[in-house]
């Protein structure tokens, strides 16, 4: 099991392991989020995600279509997770969340459009997207 919380350990979150959908996301809505040049999440299944905790909500559109909700602590701020409404039934929990430096790399790369010039995800098999194009790399 692994654990994701907010600063002040409010909130929590109890996942089963690692995942192998990692993304890091360059739109400027995680851009703003995240308070960093990029957002990095796991998606998990719903049902395999333990929330504790009481989160707050704030729903916004998503740039790929849909609304995005965003659970965040009331009483520190940390967004932990979050339901994007483009795929049911899944929840991405913030990777900082965990704060497993260990935890695996992201497997796709999205809204580069919008990526700074000097961020650059790498590694075997990344996916990279701009508005629905996919290229995947081999380093």
């Amino acid at each position: 099991m692994i654990d994701a919380r907010c600063s002040c350990g409010a909130i929590a979150l109890s996942l089963p392991g690692p995942t192998n959908l990692v993304a890091a996301c360059h739109c400027l809505e995680c851009q703003r989020r995240s308070g960093a040049p990029f957002g990095v999440g796991a998606f998990y299944p719903m049902e395999a995600v333990k929330i504790s905790g009481t989160p707050k909500e704030y729903v916004r559109s998503g740039e790929s279509g849909g609304k995005v909700r965003s659970y965040f602590c009331p009483d520190c701020g940390s967004t932990v997770f979050w339901t994007p409404e483009k795929f049911p039934g899944m929840i991405g929990v913030a990777l900082g969340a965990m704060a497993d430096p260990n935890f695996p790399a992201p497997t796709k790369s999205v809204f580069e459009q919008s990526k700074h010039a000097w961020v650059e995800i790498t590694g075997l098999g990344v996916e990279h997207l701009q508005r629905g194009t996919a290229q995947k790399t081999s380093s």
